[in-house]
């Protein structure tokens, strides 16, 4: 009987259902390409292994016996599972798989979004069966959760202190100095190095730790991490901040910002970051090369 079942056996068990379906040794020879005494020899080799006659042949033709019948069955069963896990298997080889986590900072300007667009449209175009998903946070949450690895990169500005992770850049974002209208220098033609170091900034906790980077008055009572929360304060006209131009153009278009000194701008640097003790996978890697060429 068939312990294991090993290379030599399928070869035979294949061989048996060509004669089957041939008819008979002699017509199974053009088919095998074998003389009629080869075939008849590992037909016997066959039924040794199996420990059973698998069929008769002799005057009355070539027949097959009741436990031929069913290992004929039980073989057409084996060879259509081989090549439906041979179709799987090679399937699974050039494919990617799995899922890949991917956090933003909020508040993008509509060039960063469809770069990002362009980059998943990159990956589904591969041949891949991945869940993607997409998180919008502020920086600190999304390096929190890199920290915990709950994600498998962030694009976001970061203080670029944690060892812990690895940045490539992607791209630069300008920060401008605003107030609201009602703000005492809102009207102010020239304003003075002294009335800015006077005005009452919202400060971010975050996102500008270098010193000197950006300008900062003498001064704060406003507190906000995030860009919709410093707006809102500018927008009050008792604070003056600083914006990303994209999110402050609408409002300076209706007459509700002024820029204050363009000469005070500086450039955040977003960058791809991920944790270096979470290795990428294929589909990862997949990803990080789109985001990259989409942002090139």
């Amino acid at each position: 009987m068939l312990g294991q079942l090993h290379d030599p056996d399928l070869h035979l068990l294949r061989l048996f259902v060509t004669v089957v379906e041939a008819g008979g040794f002699s017509a199974a020879q053009g088919v095998l390409g074998l003389s009629q005494p080869s075939i008849s020899q590992q037909m016997g080799r066959l039924e040794t292994r199996l420990g059973y006659r698998l069929c008769s042949r002799g005057k009355g033709g070539f027949r097959l016996t009741e436990k031929g019948e069913l290992l004929l069955k039980a073989t057409r069963e084996l060879l259509v599972q081989i090549e439906q896990f041979r179709q799987q298997a090679n399937g699974v080889g050039g494919r990617l798989l799995g899922s890949v986590r991917i956090g933003m900072a909020e508040n993008q300007d509509a060039s960063v979004t469809l770069r990002l667009a362009n980059a998943i449209a990159r990956f589904r175009q591969r041949e891949e069966s991945v869940q993607l998903e997409l998180i919008s946070a502020p920086p600190a949450e999304l390096e929190r959760l890199l920290l915990e690895q709950r994600l498998d990169y962030a694009i976001s500005y970061f203080s670029g202190s944690q060892a812990a992770f690895d940045y490539q850049p992607l791209f630069n974002e300008t920060q401008r100095l605003y107030c609201g209208q009602g703000h005492p220098l809102f009207a102010v033609m020239q304003v003075s190095g002294e009335e800015l170091l006077e005005a009452d900034q919202v400060r971010h906790p975050y996102r500008f730790l270098k010193a000197g980077e950006p300008f900062q008055s003498r001064r704060s009572s406003a507190l906000a991490e995030q860009i919709d929360s410093a707006l809102t304060f500018i927008l009050s006209g008792r604070h003056i901040g600083y914006l990303p131009l994209h999110c402050a153009a609408p409002w300076e278009t209706r007459g509700l910002l002024r820029a204050l000194d363009p000469g005070l701008d500086f450039s955040v640097p977003f960058t791809l970051a991920r944790h270096r003790a979470q290795a990428p996978g294929e589909a990862q890697q997949a990803f990080a090369e789109d985001l990259r060429e989409a942002f090139a």
